[in-house]
């Protein structure tokens, strides 16, 4: 069947089973949803809405038998190319309407939610039960879904001891290329209670980090585990990079901080330029708030109105960390253990103020997509062994040094986010500022009051061009190291990285389970 034909067919199949808000062809829909913060790719032929796990179903199996590619598109805020197409004749497989909690085991400590769940909607259903995830969520986590979270890779709340999304999975329901449903880990038996991974070989670590070019996940389950009762938080300041970068390397095998980030002095200029913190009346109660406790709340709460902006110095690397635990001593304990590191190389204690908000609100509207004045922004990212870490940060530095011609040239600014995934695992993410014009992705996603006060650039492609060439060579330092990385989607050469025998079994999986090659054709290098 030639494509045209096998499209339309494909279309008045698609209608009849989404209903007419499942199905669209709008040309504004179609470019936004073929787009991610960093590129536009190929425009897609149509966007198909699910809004129950047999409509996919039904959907996967029309467009297989038909031919039609399709991209899955959990909540857009990839930077890799992950979802956009990147050819002609594909289809966006929206998952934002696969959006219910399925259910909350409370005696089996397990929660399953629909691909399409968010990372705060899982967090407001939990918590008032006094559970949670152990890996909780990014800090895009009012935007990003759960499904993309395991397709992509995810860091920051809990994974400075739980590790990343799917270290906290017990099992999927996944949808392969011809619509059939999958179940993995106890979840597969014919019983069916998803309460543990790993029997018989780990079919959910296939599906995982997959940038979605395996299957569609349409089910997640996760672990649970009580939300701990005592949480406190410490920022550390340093005078260099290396001292920055060897204490997060200690405090990271010390296996005390849930949370531990760290920022150079350039991103520290660019948080604190951003709209203030302490003037935020909202941010604050949510700081008196979390504390459970109303004294103690306000303290904390008058401790950064006191501070202001100018709770750290804009010219220092900071470190914040988050110890949190089931009782007040075993936290003081911990915090303790971790001053002391953080001291033996240099380190000074300042104000916590944001690792306190950061925890106090942790799902916050997603305008840091842009830069504090407008610029397009960008990361990029690499995760590397816990003793390679200081060593990739300064060679990425230096490599920045060589290119401080042209950044100068094109206004473009840089910084580093640092952050640990557990005790091996050490995440850089560099990431770059510069004036330019935004997509309809950022103007769809920003806030419309904080987008009202923002520059607005002209097209800059010179500019854009010399940071696709960065990044690029970002990616090249990190490679040599044998850096893992998230969202692999079509940004990062896997496929090129990786051994000829593990790289056959890769493509010969991805035969098995797509043999048309259309689940999210392209992503992973395949």
């Amino acid at each position: 069947m030639e494509t045209a034909t096998a499209t339309q067919t494909v279309a008045a199949i698609l209608k009849q089973i989404l209903g007419p808000s499942g199905y669209s062809e709008e040309l504004a829909a179609r470019e936004l949803f073929s787009q991610d913060i960093w590129a536009k790719g190929v425009t897609a032929d149509f966007i198909a809405t699910p809004e129950t796990v047999e409509q996919l179903q039904q959907t996967v199996a029309a467009c297989h038998e038909h031919n039609i590619a399709l991209n899955p598109r959990g909540g857009g805020m990839s930077y890799t190319s992950s979802t956009t197409p990147d050819r002609p004749g594909v289809g966006i497989l929206d998952l934002s309407r696969l959006d219910k909690i399925v259910e909350i085991n409370k005696d089996d400590m397990y929660v399953t939610a629909q691909a399409g769940v968010s990372w705060k909607q899982l967090y407001d259903a939990l918590k008032p039960l006094g559970l949670r995830t152990p890996f909780w969520g990014p800090l895009s986590g009012l935007n990003s879904t759960v499904g993309g979270g395991l397709s992509q890779g995810n860091a920051i709340f809990g994974a400075g001891i739980y590790g990343t999304t799917a270290d906290s999975v017990t099992g999927l329901t996944v949808i392969l290329a011809d619509g059939t449903p999958v179940r993995t880990g106890t979840g597969a038996t014919k019983v069916g209670k998803p309460f543990w991974r790993y029997y018989g070989p780990d079919l959910t670590g296939l599906f995982c980090g997959d940038s979605g070019a395996l299957g569609f996940k349409a089910e997640i389950t996760f672990r649970l585990i009580p939300w701990p009762e005592f949480e406190d938080w410490a920022t550390f300041e340093f005078s260099s990079r290396e001292a920055c970068a060897n204490a997060m390397a200690a405090v990271a095998r010390q296996n005390l901080a849930c949370e531990v980030f760290g920022f150079d002095p350039s991103l520290t200029r660019v948080r604190l330029k951003r709209a203030s913190l302490a003037a935020d009346t909202k941010t604050l109660a949510n700081v008196v708030k979390a504390q459970g406790n109303l004294l103690k709340g306000l303290q904390e709460g008058a401790k950064i109105a006191m501070a202001g902006r100018n709770f750290m110095e804009s010219d220092s690397w900071s470190l914040h960390v988050v110890v949190e635990g089931r009782s007040k001593a075993g936290v003081a304990d911990d915090m303790k253990r971790l001053k002391a590191v953080c001291a033996a190389v240099g380190g000074k204690e300042s104000e916590n103020s944001i690792p306190k908000i950061v925890r106090a609100n942790p799902f916050t509207a997603p305008n840091t997509i842009l830069g504090a004045e407008g610029e397009r922004w960008v990361p990029v990212h690499g995760i590397v062994s816990v003793s390679d870490g200081p060593k990739v940060w300064k060679a990425l530095e230096d490599y920045f040094a060589s290119l401080s011609e042209e950044f100068t040239k094109y206004e473009i600014l840089t910084g580093f986010l640092i952050s640990s995934l557990g005790t091996t695992a050490y995440l850089i993410e560099p990431v770059f500022m510069w004036p330019e014009e935004i997509f309809a992705i950022h103007e769809q996603t920003v806030e419309p009051a904080h987008l009202k006060k923002l520059k607005r650039f002209p097209p800059n492609p010179d500019a854009t061009a010399a940071v696709t060439k960065a990044r690029r060579g970002v990616v090249d330092i990190f490679d040599s190291y044998g850096a893992a990385h998230f969202q692999i989607g079509r940004c990062y050469p896997y496929s090129e990285v990786l051994s000829d025998a593990s790289l056959n079994l890769l493509k010969a999986v991805k035969a098995m389970v797509d043999p048309k090659g259309n689940v999210n054709p392209g992503a992973l290098g395949l």
